[in-house]
């Protein structure tokens, strides 16, 4: 199925994405697939028409939550996810020490079912993690300014982040196995605060945070490449996978750029080893050299997952349009990804 997108335009300028609307799903009952710019503040699953509505036992099984926060400065990299796969939760974080490379900490926990994770119902709302020794929580204000809070081994966590200068990405489309998907990614937003390890504590001052609310039902066996890099003037979010180049975008001097699909070229064997990356339109090619990874393989029986997250630097150049000139893009800190789920 083809994604529609809207006539209006959210701003003047090269390909710049509509206004979000409401909500992700119309009158009809029928979602309103496409890309925009802006919030919504809710995801209600169930008010689905045909031919995407589903039972509510399927819903139980299928819907799938995450709510991801990267804090980069010069010094460290920290990313922290609560993913609530509705039969059960679990939550991960890390802090990857960018002067030697060194991962201080990698907190891995899964939680009970319907006790220990409650995930938030929009990107603006509080998401929450909680077991007998560790506790997550991300909150907002409602006016783009969040907080995270983390306590666990080895690695604790105060941050504040935001207001953004540029709008959220809303994508929403269809899922094959699936049904549909909703994703609500940041621009670059200013950090403050605290990182704390074992050896040492990093002042998160200067930085730069991000986030990634998706909210969706996803098909049982789910697989992406995925990558995401950000200052306060220049960032991206590039997906190659289950959700097509739905979430493709460019975020350039305040405002948000669609991009097309994305390719990812890497060694598998050697994932350590340079990537490259490009867009089917010509609008972004970058080259990733990871300076470590964040590596998490399990096997539950009745679900599965295989997880690759290098940190590293990118370096290459965007632009807003085909006729836009180049930007020079040099040593910009963040990830890429490579996950399969069957969940």
């Amino acid at each position: 199925m083809s994604i529609q997108q809207p006539a209006s335009r959210h701003d003047e300028g090269p390909a710049a994405l509509p206004a979000a609307p409401a909500g992700v799903i119309g009158a009809d009952g029928l979602p309103r697939f496409g890309r925009y710019a802006g919030q919504v503040d809710g995801f209600d699953w169930a008010a689905l028409a045909a031919p995407y509505a589903r039972g509510a036992l399927w819903r139980r099984f299928h819907h799938k939550r995450w709510h991801y926060v990267a804090l980069a400065t010069e010094h460290v990299f920290c990313a922290v996810a609560i993913v609530d796969v509705g039969w059960t939760s679990t939550a991960f974080a890390y802090a990857f020490d960018r002067d030697d490379a060194d991962m201080m900490a990698n907190f891995s926990q899964d939680g009970l079912p319907g006790i220990s994770a409650s995930l938030a119902g929009h990107a603006g709302g509080a998401s929450r993690f909680r077991t007998r020794k560790s506790n997550i929580a991300i909150d907002s204000d409602g006016a783009g300014r969040h907080r995270l809070e983390l306590r666990c081994d080895h690695v604790e966590i105060d941050a504040e982040f935001g207001p953004g200068a540029a709008p959220l990405l809303l994508a929403v489309g269809p899922i094959a196995g699936g049904a549909v998907h909703a994703t609500q990614k940041s621009s670059g937003m200013p950090l403050t605060g605290q990182v704390r390890t074992w050896r040492d504590d990093y002042d998160l001052a200067g930085g730069v945070a991000s986030y990634d609310y998706s909210n969706g039902l996803l098909a049982r066996e789910t697989a992406w490449r995925w990558a995401s890099a950000h200052s306060l003037e220049l960032g991206f979010n590039l997906q190659a996978g289950y959700f097509g180049a739905n979430e493709n975008a460019l975020w350039l001097d305040g405002r948000i750029y669609p991009l097309g699909p994305a390719h990812f070229l890497y060694d598998a064997s050697d994932p350590l080893a340079r990537w490259h990356i490009f867009t089917e339109d010509d609008l972004l090619e970058l080259h990733f050299t990871p300076d470590g990874a964040r590596r998490e393989d399990k096997n539950l029986l009745v679900a599965a997952s295989r997880y690759l997250q290098p940190i590293g630097t990118f370096t290459g150049w965007v632009r807003s349009g085909p006729e836009q000139p180049k930007r020079m893009v040099h040593q910009l800190v963040g990830v890429t990804e490579d996950h399969h789920s069957r969940w």
